[in-house]
């Protein structure tokens, strides 16, 4: 587990792994030495309402109200779909909605997710697919498949589908540039596009919770107590970029478009991750940045609901409006976390800020080759 928190020179006392003590006391001198701003930004509500704004509370214990499980008969469609598919011989990036057919299950899947994950409360787990009686070949295109239902999808670096694994014991942490790939807890963050999917082919022996928490709760609370943190939180921010030149960009972290409130971020790209610190050649994030990072995690945290993965259960949650993270875990021989990703873009989706739009143009509207690796690769 790498618990190594390096950070250049420049940088505000801040490391990817949240530091509670930090937090508390960069606030408690921030508040003391600044004048800070009691005003929104312009056109941010003061408060939003709805069904995105949930406490883990609000759904403990609750499975029946956010997990669809599937019906035998559903269970024969999918595996009716992935045998005719097979068939045809075709590569992954020929499943569709017509070389996958559901008849009865497809639209059933999207309109549980335009309830229940594009409006409603934001996610939503389907159950009982077993990912045992399946090849690997056969787990990819039978989740490939139902997602057709849910959206189209996105490009994830250089392929639609990612493994998420610990690749530790094989890897030096040199080479892992992102905690998907330990075993290391997770803070809350997004990633990019609409929707995130994640299929469960192997559970750890112990841990490895997945957490989601509703950013509209979030907003809420800090709006009424730190709207000085919104108004940080809607400005520029100065993302490094690892992919080449620019060394960086910026744009905000938070938006209120189209009557949504929208959060795009992720916590590495400003405090870097292990071993791999934020670049010196860039522009330092600013002490309100900090203190408004670790408020996001820590307001997630206090909010958050914890879900259970089953092997076979698929997770969809609206990108859009919810924080996901992960506890800590450990591997068996017999029992191993290894999740499938796909990022999704339902028909209905959210109108997305300019801002963004180039993003998701990138993702899931450019002409690409759709590679699915079988296996893990950190170069995805």
């Amino acid at each position: 587990m790498p618990t190594a928190q390096l950070k250049n020179k420049n940088q505000p006392d801040i490391t990817y792994l949240p530091d509670r003590k930090k937090w508390q006391e960069r606030t408690a001198r921030r508040q003391k030495e600044e004048t800070l701003t009691q005003d929104l930004p312009d056109g941010f509500p003061k408060q939003l309402s709805g069904p995105k704004i949930w406490e883990g509370k609000d759904f403990e214990g609750k499975e029946e109200e956010w997990v669809y499980t599937l019906t035998e008969d559903e269970l024969q469609e999918v595996d009716d779909a992935i045998n005719a598919f097979e068939k045809t011989q075709k590569p992954f990036s020929a499943i569709d909605k017509a070389t996958f057919v559901l008849p009865a299950l497809g639209p059933k899947l999207t309109l549980l997710t335009e309830e229940n994950v594009v409006s409603g409360r934001g996610f939503l787990v389907v159950r009982g697919i077993n990912p045992d009686k399946y090849t690997r070949e056969q787990q990819i295109i039978a989740y490939a498949g139902v997602s057709a239902y849910v959206g189209k999808r996105g490009l994830q670096g250089r392929h639609v589908l990612a493994h998420i694994k610990d690749l530790v014991p094989q890897k030096d942490l040199q080479e892992i540039l992102a905690p998907a790939y330990t075993n290391d807890h997770q803070v809350y963050h997004t990633d990019a596009g609409d929707i995130i999917s994640l299929l469960a082919i192997g559970v750890a022996e112990k841990g490895g919770k997945s957490r989601i928490a509703s950013s509209w709760r979030v907003y809420n609370e800090l709006a009424a107590s730190r709207p000085d943190l919104i108004q940080t939180l809607s400005k520029d921010w100065v993302f490094q970029n690892d992919k080449g030149e620019p060394a960086y960009y910026k744009r905000p972290l938070l938006y209120y478009n189209d009557e949504h409130l929208i959060i795009q971020y992720a916590r590495r790209n400003f405090t870097g991750f292990g071993s791999n610190p934020r670049r010196e050649d860039i522009p330092p994030i600013t002490e309100d940045q900090a203190e408004a990072l670790d408020a996001l995690h820590y307001t997630a945290e206090k909010y958050n609901l914890g879900v259970d993965f089953q092997k076979g259960d698929i997770q969809y949650i609206n990108n859009l409006s919810i924080f996901h993270a992960r506890d800590g875990y450990t591997d068996s021989e017999n029992n191993q976390r290894h999740l499938l990703r796909l990022w999704l873009h339902p028909e209905n989706g959210w109108k997305i800020p300019e801002q963004l739009k180039s993003t998701w143009q990138r993702l899931y509207f450019d002409e690409k080759e759709e590679v699915f690796p079988l296996e893990p690769t950190l170069r995805w």
